[in-house]
């Protein structure tokens, strides 16, 4: 693996970024030409570009592993586009790519948390060359060149493998790339990398393709020349070369020209900046007038976007600081006044801006779990339907990368543990295929996620047995409502599953689910119905950083509760309040009785409203669990800044004790917001 030093971060972001995003929509075209039972010759032409951008960019950050892996998929797709496949073939063709796809989505992320690459899979190679032989009609046995881990990109025949002679021969070529293809220093580079993988180039003009800025001006006047020693033919080396992207002839010439010549030629001509710079530009004006519709995207490091979504929420403390200041000594002047809530409302407008920079359709992270539902169905042999809605939705990035591995479990449960194999829908009288929804919706400042299937639906009598099993019981069992049943499959280590597959059955599944999506600010509920099917509610905030939260007083201390938690405030008298055989105070709401938790009990707060009636009642929900909570009074709503607990509280387990986090106030001062789900669930 290459080390590249700070100066080339964003080349590696870049090659991340660009791999990840092509490994997507290769399972994107796999899964939709599996779904249409055909490759099209833009399908085979979008995977062949695919592989030879890999390849190439893989070759230039020296990984390659990945590369010799992306270059034999190319040789693959180079025959297919050729010859075309075949119905029988059609099903083992996309079963190797997209175990090829994976083993490439490993490497890559293997290279993002700075592991040491995979070993060449040579049992992959093996799986290419044997359906590349069989799609070009050689028996494996008569070819055993084909083995060779060094072979190269095999052209319409094979003739030429059995024709090498013991002594290399030396080339000279020139080479001319189509005239839209611009970089074309980076187009040589491919060139460069093909010719590599079959023999070896001794010199190239211009000399430096990647750190020359002059070079994409003296190969778009000039073309690009190669020294080139090699055991192939011409024929083979031309159609080698001209299946690199862009290529548009190869010639083979007598003798190698002098490079000053070449360079002096082309600057006595047009000045190779403002040359290439005239190609880039009529370039950029043609693909404008196409696109003069499209929307101006660039890619941003989400570090970035983290340190000024910090920034922001610094300008939004000082803000009010500074306001604060000004009305406590009581000199706030009509043109002050006016001042600051024009500045107010652009602090406001900036803060949103930011807010939605960060934001990212859903979309991404829906379109993984078409792969889960048909490599697992597979297996399971159980037909599937994934059906997605609100796929436009949009989430905080942050957020997005928490809940894709919570999804993907939800999913795998659902296969699983929910739908039922053909012959029990068909007796059931159901539909043979499955169907699992993955749907999202904005409601309020919250996402709502849910993952339903139309399957067998959970047994909560079977899940009462398993939880009086593992003595998860603390109340009569009679007590317990179907809510509370079913949340203790969130349990950590409960399983109703018997046997221990691939897929489920090992006690680790729910729990990690809930602790996860609470790790991102949300909560977790489910709801099924025998027989019919499941329902499993994933509610997250919007964003992390900034949230509306009201300002409340708990005896002597200031604490912010999240809006979003809040359904209504009320005062009540002493009658209204209702007592249990426990001793548990409850308040009647519209005919629901919900339970009392005073926070200056959880907090231990002094010189507070002990008397019902001073205080002030809030109902609040954790989308599970409503509660009222007794505080003194509420003070404001306003915008907080959530700033996490010090590392050095950890040991605390402040978390436990119903504190999300902090925020500073207006004066300076920190104010704790309360960690609503968790307090709901103790108490």
């Amino acid at each position: 693996m290459s080390n590249y030093d700070s100066g080339n971060d964003s080349i590696f972001e870049m090659y991340l970024f660009e791999s990840e995003t092509l490994l997507d929509q290769l399972d994107e075209i796999l899964l939709q030409s599996e779904e249409n039972a055909d490759l099209t010759p833009e399908d085979i032409n979008e995977i062949f570009r695919i592989m030879h951008t890999i390849k190439g960019s893989s070759a230039m950050m020296e990984y390659d592993v990945v590369a010799h892996a992306a270059h034999k998929l190319e040789d693959l797709f180079f025959i297919i586009r050729e010859e075309g496949v075949e119905k029988e073939n059609f099903e083992d063709l996309l079963n190797l790519v997209l175990k090829v796809s994976d083993f490439l989505k490993g490497d890559v992320e293997k290279i993002k948390n700075s592991q040491p690459l995979s070993e060449e899979n040579d049992e992959l190679e093996a799986e290419i060359d044997a359906l590349l032989n069989r799609l070009k009609g050689v028996i494996l046995e008569e070819k055993p060149q084909l083995q060779d881990e060094e072979s190269p990109f095999l052209p319409e025949t094979d003739d030429f493998l059995s024709e090498e002679s013991d002594e290399s021969t030396l080339y000279f070529l020139h080479a001319r790339f189509a005239e839209d293809s611009q970089m074309e220093n980076i187009r040589a580079f491919m060139l460069v990398n093909k010719l590599e993988s079959m023999g070896n180039v001794l010199q190239t003009i211009p000399e430096e393709l990647n750190n020359n800025p002059n070079a994409a001006g003296i190969i778009l006047k000039n073309g690009f020349f190669c020294k080139y020693q090699s055991d192939l033919d011409k024929d083979d080396i031309e159609v080698a070369a001209k299946s690199v992207l862009s290529v548009e002839s190869v010639h083979f010439i007598d003798n190698f020209p002098d490079i000053e010549e070449v360079i002096k030629k082309v600057e006595s001509t047009v000045p190779l900046e403002k040359k290439a710079e005239t190609s880039a530009k009529t370039s950029s004006n043609s693909q404008a007038k196409q696109n003069n519709n499209s929307q101006n995207l660039i890619n941003v490091d989400l570090n970035k976007l983290d340190t000024l979504m910090d920034l922001i929420g610094e300008i939004v403390i000082t803000e009010s600081m500074v306001f604060g200041s000004v009305e406590l000594q009581g000199k706030a002047e009509e043109t002050f006044t006016k001042s600051s809530g024009q500045l107010r409302k652009l602090t406001d407008e900036l803060q949103d801006i930011v807010m939605s920079i960060r934001m990212v359709p859903i979309s991404g992270t829906f379109k993984k779990m078409h792969r889960v539902v048909r490599d697992i169905g597979k297996k399971l042999s159980k037909d599937v339907e994934l059906i997605t809605m609100g796929e436009s939705t949009e989430v905080d990035k942050t957020i997005i990368d928490g809940i894709s591995d919570p999804l993907m479990h939800l999913v795998r449960n659902a296969l699983d543990h929910g739908l039922e194999n053909k012959e029990e829908r068909k007796a059931s009288g159901k539909d043979p295929v499955g169907k699992i929804i993955l749907s999202a919706q904005n409601r309020g400042g919250d996402i709502v996620i849910s993952v339903s299937d139309d399957g067998k639906g959970l047994d909560t009598v079977k899940i009462m047995e398993k939880a009086k099993e593992k003595k998860l019981l603390v109340k009569p069992e009679e007590e317990y409502s179907e809510k509370e049943i079913l949340g203790f499959l969130m349990a950590p280590g409960f399983s109703t599953k018997e046997t221990v597959t691939e897929f489920s059955g090992r006690g680790v599944g729910m729990d990690v689910v809930k602790k996860n999506i609470e790790k991102v600010g949300g909560s977790v509920s489910i709801e099924s119905e025998k027989g019919s099917g499941t329902n499993i509610f994933l509610k997250i905030p919007l964003t992390l950083s900034i949230i509306s939260g009201m300002q409340v007083k708990v005896g002597e201390n200031i604490c912010e509760i999240p809006i979003s938690n809040i359904r209504e405030s009320f005062k009540i008298t002493e009658k209204q309040l209702i007592t249990d055989p426990d001793k548990n105070e409850m308040v009647l709401i519209r005919g629901v009785c919900y339970p009392v938790i005073r926070l200056h009990e959880i907090f231990h707060a002094e010189d507070t409203a002990f008397d019902i009636e001073d205080g002030i009642f809030m109902l609040v929900d954790s989308g599970d669990n409503l509660a009222c909570l007794f505080m003194d009074e509420l003070i404001m709503k306003h915008q907080i800044v959530v700033k996490p607990i010090p590392k050095y509280l950890n040991h605390q387990n402040v978390k436990a004790s119903g504190i999300a986090g902090c925020t500073i106030l207006g004066n300076g001062s920190i104010s704790l917001i309360i960690d609503v789900p968790n307090i709901l669930n103790q108490y």
